[in-house]
This record gives C-alpha cells, sequence and structure tokens, in this order.
C-alpha cells in the first residue's frame, strides 16, 4: 500500500480501510493463536498499513486545524 494511494483517498475510505484491516488484523492473529497462518509476516505488514493510514488521517487532521499543531501556543 502506497501512501501516495492513501493520500487520494476520502475521508470516509480511509476510515473504512482501517477499519478493513483491524479486522484483517484480528483474524491473522486468530490464526496465530491456532497455528494456522500461512505467513506470518502479514501480522506485521497490516500493522505497518493501519500505522499509514492513521498517519494521513493525522495528518489532514493538523493540517484542518493548524493551531492545534503549534505545541506551546495558548
Amino acid at each position: 500500500m502506497n501512501v501516495s494511494e492513501l493520500r487520494d483517498m476520502e475521508e470516509a475510505e480511509l476510515l473504512t480501510k482501517v477499519k478493513q484491516l483491524k479486522e484483517e488484523l484480528f483474524h491473522f492473529r486468530c490464526q496465530l493463536a491456532m497455528g494456522r497462518i500461512e505467513n506470518p509476516m502479514r501480522i506485521r505488514q497490516t500493522k505497518h498499513d493501519v500505522a499509514r493510514v492513521m498517519t494521513v488521517i493525522r495528518q489532514r487532521a493538523l493540517a484542518g486545524n493548524t493551531d492545534a499543531a503549534s505545541p506551546g501556543v495558548g
């Protein structure tokens, strides 16, 4: 998953993507606990994907509210 692809997505799509990735991560963890997972690296990749999406969401939130992005001002 590219960050450039994520930046082109709408806010609702990003939130849906986070939900989907977290569900996928849950299923991978269940498979790991049962010893049925084919590729354990998928857990790590999914965690990184969630972090990427959350970073884009946070960047947009800070860009929309620049006062909140300036620590120590107030």
